[in-house]
């Protein structure tokens, strides 16, 4: 079986609170770990937990960049798009959600069409101008 983790699970997983919840989610992915099952989390999940993690919990961008990449690291889960990955990373110019976006493009063959100036230098981008 292939289980995909919704973010109120991640964010669970990751602050720990409420306390009943995340134990919940642990032996949940002991469970699927023993098993074999695949847990897959999405860059969509990804990019809600980032900005949940920051709104609700008060937890510095950086940081919260951080917490993610331990959680996909831990090979627990698996991040799909795989490709995603490469935007965790603290890395300079485009933010955390851009770079997914872009990421989710390349992946596709595709070019990200934007107006963000920091987006627009991702390779594979064209930054408009008006």
């Amino acid at each position: 079986m292939t289980l995909g983790l919704d973010t109120s699970v991640v964010v669970r997983l990751l602050m720990g609170v409420p306390e009943a919840h995340a134990r919940a989610a642990r032996r949940r992915l002991e469970r699927a770990a023993e098993a074999g099952e695949t847990v897959l989390v999405s860059d969509l999940v990804i990019t809600e937990a980032y900005h949940a993690l920051q709104h609700h919990y008060g937890v510095p961008k950086g940081e919260a960049r951080s917490l993610l990449l331990r959680l996909v690291e831990s090979h627990a889960v698996q991040l799909d798009p795989p490709a995603g990955r490469a935007a965790l990373p603290a890395a300079g110019g485009a933010g955390l959600v851009d770079r997914l976006i872009h990421l989710r493009y390349r992946s596709l063959d595709a070019v990200t069409v934007t107006f963000e100036r920091r987006q627009g230098k991702l390779e594979g981008a064209v930054r408009l101008l008006g």
